[in-house]
């Protein structure tokens, strides 16, 4: 019996052709060497080759992600869902990936002070903070209290900031902030509401190198 659809199924045919779709709709020849693989990435992650204007970063980023995961730094996430798009393979080995969001500290000072758990769980990001790279793919309070903090000079600086916080509230004026007030920091995000947890362990994924899928 025949079967019932016609689609591709080689997953390496799938990959191939994936990219190459991607590198039709869009040029990339105009980007620098790692920002071309990172919008790639997050194209192929939400399926919209027309983020690709949206799309804002720094030029130092991807060698400031590589200084830091060849330091042995951690990955600071978000939310769990970020943690389980890593693709561990493209990391050094033994690559801390931490999120504190279903930690009971992070409830607990949620409730004390009236802040999200996600905003609350940047707290317990502190001791490791200092060089570390940072992923945010869900909350846009988390990536505003991490800029309070740092605006503040009362949290160590990372090495680089992934923001891809997404939503209706607070989503696009979380990563406008970002881009006003990185104050130094190297960065990507997204303009606007768009967003997401496949984005942003896309963006890591595309700046760790390496080619497992």
């Amino acid at each position: 019996m025949p079967p019932p659809y016609e689609y591709l199924r080689d997953p390496d045919a799938i990959y191939r052709r994936s990219f190459s779709l991607i590198r039709e709709a869009v040029d990339l020849a105009g980007l620098p060497p790692g920002i071309d693989a990172l919008a790639e990435r997050l194209i192929h992650a939400c399926g919209m080759p027309e983020i690709l204007p949206d799309l804002a970063w720094t030029p130092d980023l991807p060698a400031a992600v590589a200084s830091a995961l060849a330091a042995g730094k951690p990955v600071l996430c978000d939310a769990e869902m970020v943690v389980h798009g890593v693709i561990r393979s493209r990391l050094p080995a033994d690559t801390p990936v931490l999120c504190f969001l279903n930690d009971p500290a992070a409830r607990a000072i949620g409730r004390r002070d009236g802040i999200t758990r996600s905003a609350a769980a940047v707290e317990l990001w502190q001791p490791h903070l200092d060089g570390a790279v940072v992923v945010i793919g869900n909350a846009p309070t988390a990536l505003f209290r991490l800029l309070e903090l740092l605006a503040a000079d009362a949290a160590p600086r990372p090495a680089a900031i992934l923001g891809f916080p997404v939503g209706f509230v607070g989503a696009a004026e979380s990563k406008a902030a970002l881009i006003a007030d990185a104050d130094g920091i190297p960065y990507a995000t997204l303009r606007g509401r768009r967003g997401g947890s496949a984005m942003a362990a896309a963006a890591l994924n595309a700046l760790a190198g390496g080619t497992g899928e």
